[in-house]
């Protein structure tokens, strides 16, 4: 079994390249958040990876920060910050205890992010226009994670309701439809 750390790592070098492919005239483009436009769900992003990097280090956390931290330099600050929270779950006794008020194990908190940085990185992608393609063990390690969250999530209004996929669905496309994402979801087209 990979450590989280590892998976964040496979995680990251899926989501950088998307996020260094969103052209600035993107930002107020929709996503498949349906409350976040591309500039929101960046900052949301930002917010969950510094959070969950003081988890690890089993620091305090503030999500409700809304600060939009999408100007100058942000892509290469995205780098950076996965950096940092792949480096700060590889510390030791990372995935020991239960950082934070969650009252869970480090690991499941590890692979809340993981979720995060991945189907993220898919809302992003979808919603600029890029391919994007999760690792195979981050799948095969978020889509049993996901769905284990999945009742509480829906409790705090995180995840919506299952959507429905054909029998032939992927793994990833399942763990999507988990979270309440349309796997097949893409861009209204604009009027001219």
């Amino acid at each position: 079994m990979k450590t989280i750390s590892e998976l964040l790592e496979e995680a990251a070098a899926r989501a950088v390249p998307v996020v260094r492919g969103i052209d600035d005239g993107q930002l107020a483009e929709g996503t498949p958040c349906g409350e976040y436009d591309v500039r929101a769900l960046l900052n949301h992003l930002f917010t969950v990876i510094e959070n969950f990097r003081a988890l690890a280090v089993k620091g305090s956390t503030d999500f409700s920060r809304t600060d939009d931290v999408v100007t100058g330099d942000w892509r290469g600050r995205f780098d950076d910050a996965t950096a940092l929270l792949v480096k700060a779950w590889a510390e030791p006794g990372a995935e020991e205890g239960t950082p934070g008020s969650m009252g869970m194990p480090a690991r499941t908190v590890g692979l809340m992010v993981l979720g995060d940085l991945t189907v993220h990185a898919w809302d992003l992608a979808r919603s600029t226009g890029q391919d994007f393609e999760p690792d195979a063990a981050v799948v095969a390690e978020l889509g049993p994670g996901l769905e284990e969250l999945a009742p509480q999530a829906r409790q705090m209004k995180v995840f919506g309701e299952p959507f429905p996929v054909p029998p032939g669905a992927t793994a990833f496309e399942r763990a999507l439809a988990v979270t309440g994402r349309d796997p097949g979801w893409s861009p209204t087209p604009r009027c001219p």
